[in-house]
């Protein structure tokens, strides 16, 4: 990733821009963080956060006309918070002091005149940024109209006390200064910069140029003057709106530009959020409760603290993290997409040989798009992590244990004990071509043989069949080498059958091929059920409430979950809402191959989706979907299933879960089953070691499997062993404990038995190598 896309991906997260309050105020204050640590009843740290932004917080926070209040989100929902009331009761309560972090000392000389609140902001800012600061004042002090407030407001005091830092930061300060034309020049010569406030200095006194009210005409963006070097702010209670928040913006705009100034910089790139401008960031406002504002009980005197932490603790902490609240993995690595990203490009710029920190974190996404569907700006982690996956693979980085699995797994359905592709028996055209998929054959392969028939009498043209892998397992993991390959493959296949309208059971192959097989018009099985009728015979299930799970793949085929809607209702059964379903199904944890790269993941997926659903019963139009569900304990069926019971009187919805040696068997008979129709022999394929014989319990079956062992390599490893004598005999059980190594993986049995028969306590495997014994 370089580092424009990088800037791109950042870009496309909003979590990091400011809430509305924070946007609308003019000089930006964290009023979030603020009112966050005014509901903690920490008014220190509450304080901490003003001073932060705000000049002289003890007159300002008293006297502030807060827009922010008018942006509030909780405006939206019954009243915005009452900031201006935190923050009095914060200054008035605390025994904070403002310690300014000061720059290097420079050796520009800067003069500001007048020290309303815009001069003294500016006087406050460049003192704080090293420059050597003389504030001129005509009267016999500082402080400009803020005397003219009502000491029930501000006390005289208290702008005694805020303004003394000016002296202790070693500004200087004259007083009683007469400002006519004459003093104006020689203040222009003796200093690198002046900044004016309008409300103490008239354009009437200096030789500027004036605008329709007589005021200094200034560049709205920079404050700049006419004249170099001058420039000018504050005045606007002359437009008949005061505004001290906007009084202390004219005074930091100004010092800001006086700096550019000096640094020979451009005075107005890059300012268009100074001031007040529209955030980006989006905030859900559903499910949050109305709760009335708090009323001080003495207006008088403010809050109590009670009263504070009680208003405080209405705030909504505006954020979006849509992505975060509904992904179980986006969740569980505790970040949100804008940092996930800058952390994806840094784990790309790790140096051979070190610590590739995020290797899991991008091999775990499910890729299933949910993020960008509830994102507002359509940010999807499944496109930045597979581009991170690509990156790997063409490092040669990726390390193999993330998706070895599955891809070997792919291999066998597209090897020679599953793939095929011919016409409808007795027919040498099609104008239908059936893809069930790798793994729908791999847990019903009856059902899915009854489906073909049901095609073949239903359509007419003739209906051929297509076995093998879409090469969903080699785009996830982000080799596309392999995808490629399955691509070309299936391509040629339809091709050599006239490029017939090809018929989906999985979503994921339909949109697969829709977008990486030009000129292939596919159909969901689904559609295509609701449009010529159900089978005649069905399972029983009239009167039967289901929760429809959507699988991820289908979010953007809204045609495809009508179809499916349709089929059960008319199969007589009910349908019960999930809380994420349409265009924001979640991943079963297949998806992305998350299953394989992080399992413990995947399960908690599937756990958390349970408990979110509390469905009594599952229906699933996913293989994938339905296998995971109930390997999490639920009941669930395949849509296929009730359509195309294999066995009569069954209960679907009660089946398990499935080994993956069983898948295996299960896609070869569904091969050898079309073979048969078409009247075809097979080619046995037959190891050496099948002949093998295992049993085992359920608990170690399922352990087994869930490490990703199958039955070939138990045998494989027993085979050896029982061919070599490479064995140890526990003498405490009688268990052999023995081991074989394929090119990466190293197998361990614990067994007994002997000749054809033996039984399982235990398997697993590593990637060590054994080079020898000592």
């Amino acid at each position: 990733m370089e580092q424009d896309t990088l800037r791109e991906w950042e870009y496309k997260c909003i979590q990091e821009e400011p809430p509305e309050c924070t946007a609308t105020c003019p000089i930006h204050v964290d009023a979030r963080m603020f009112v966050k640590e005014m509901a903690r009843g920490d008014r220190e740290a509450a304080f901490r956060v003003l001073a932060k932004t705000m000049p002289f917080p003890g007159i300002l926070a008293r006297i502030c006309d807060h827009p922010c209040e008018q942006k509030c989100k909780r405006g939206e929902v019954d009243e915005p918070i009452a900031i201006s009331y935190l923050e009095r009761s914060c200054v008035e309560q605390t025994t904070g002091r403002v310690r300014v972090p000061l720059l290097p000392r420079r050796e520009q000389k800067i003069a500001v005149l007048g020290s309303g609140l815009a001069g003294l902001t500016a006087t406050w800012d460049l003192l704080k940024k090293g420059f050597g600061v003389t504030l001129f004042e005509q009267s016999g002090r500082l402080g400009g109209s803020l005397r003219e407030l009502p000491d029930a407001l501000l006390p005289q005091e208290i702008i005694d006390g805020e303004l003394a830092i000016l002296e202790a930061l070693n500004g200087g300060i004259r007083l009683g200064e007469t400002m006519d034309g004459q003093r104006f020049e020689e203040i222009c010569r003796e200093f690198d910069a002046v900044f004016i406030d309008r409300e103490t200095i008239t354009g009437c006194d200096l030789p500027l140029r004036q605008n329709d009210r007589g005021d200094i005409a200034i560049n709205a963006a920079s404050g700049a003057t006419d004249r170099e070097g001058v420039f000018a702010g504050g005045g606007t209670r002359d437009c008949g709106a005061w505004s001290p928040i906007n009084e202390t913006l004219q005074g930091r705009k100004g010092s800001l530009s006086i700096e550019r100034f000096i640094q020979k910089a451009n005075m107005e790139a890059g300012r268009g959020n100074d001031g007040p401008y529209q955030t980006r960031l989006y905030t859900n406002l559903n499910g949050i409760s109305l709760t009335p504002r708090v009323q001080p009980a003495d207006r008088a005197a403010g809050f109590s603290d009670d009263e504070a932490q009680a208003e405080a603790g209405r705030c909504i902490r505006c954020e979006c993290l849509e992505c975060v609240k509904t992904c179980l993995f986006l969740e569980r690595y505790q970040a949100y997409p804008k940092k996930y990203a800058r952390q994806v490009f840094n784990n790309e710029r790790v140096i051979y040989g070190a610590a590739h920190t995020k290797n899991q974190f991008v091999n775990s996404c499910s890729n299933c798009g949910l993020c960008e569907t509830v994102c507002p700006t359509n940010f999807h982690m499944g496109d930045l992590c597979l581009q991170a996956r690509r990156t790997m693979n063409e490092q040669k980085l990726m390390p193999a244990a993330f998706h070895e699995f599955a891809l070997q797994d792919m291999s066998h359905s597209n090897g020679e004990h599953f793939t095929l592709a011919r016409h409808e028996p007795g027919k040498n055209e099609s104008a239908w071509l059936y893809f069930p998929s790798c793994q729908l054959c791999a847990t019903s392969p009856g059902e899915v043989l009854l489906s073909y028939g049901y095609l073949r009498e239903r359509l007419t043209g003739g209906v051929g069949i297509m076995l093998g892998c879409c090469g969903a397992p080699a785009y996830w993991s982000g080799r596309d080498d392999l995808f490629r390959e399955s691509m070309a493959t299936i391509r040629c296949e339809w091709q050599k059958r006239g490029s017939p309208r090809v018929i989906t059971a999985c979503s994921t192959c339909q949109n697969l091929f829709t977008e990486h097989i030009p000129g292939m018009e596919t159909v969901s099985l689904w559609t295509i059920i609701e449009e010529e009728g159900t089978p005649d015979i069905t399972g029983g299930t009239a009167g039967t409430t289901v929760a429809i799970a959507d699988p991820c793949s289908s979010r953007h085929e809204p045609k495809t979950q009508t179809s499916v809607r349709q089929i059960v209702r008319s199969l007589g059964m009910s349908i019960e809402a999930l809380p994420l379903s349409g265009d924001k199904p979640e991943c079963c944890g297949y998806g992305g191959l998350m299953f394989n790269a992080n399992p413990k993941l995947g399960q908690d997926v599937i756990a958390r989706r349970l408990e979110a659903d509390n469905a009594h019963e599952y229906l699933a139009y996913c293989a994938m979907c339905r296998d995971h569900l109930a390997a999490g304990g639920a009941r669930v069926c395949h849509l296929i299933e009730l359509l195309f019971p294999a066995v009569a009187g069954g209960d679907p919805a009660a089946r398990g879960w499935i080994s993956w040696s069983e898948r295996r068997t299960n896609r070869a008979r569904v091969k050898q089953g079309i073979l048969r129709e078409l009247g075809e022999q097979g080619a046995e394929i037959v190891k050496s070691c099948e002949g093998i014989m295992l049993e085992m319990t359920q608990e170690i079956r399922r352990r087994i499997d869930e490490r990703r062992i199958l039955d070939d390599d138990i045998r494989m490893v027993i085979d050896h062993a029982e061919q070599t004598g490479k064995r140890l005999l526990n003498t405490q059980n009688g268990q052999y404990r023995a081991s074989c190594q394929t090119e990466n993986v190293t197998f361990w049995v614990d067994y007994t038995g002997e000749g054809d028969r033996f039984t399982i306590y235990n398997a697993y495997s590593h990637r060590m190598k054994i080079v020898g014994v000592k």
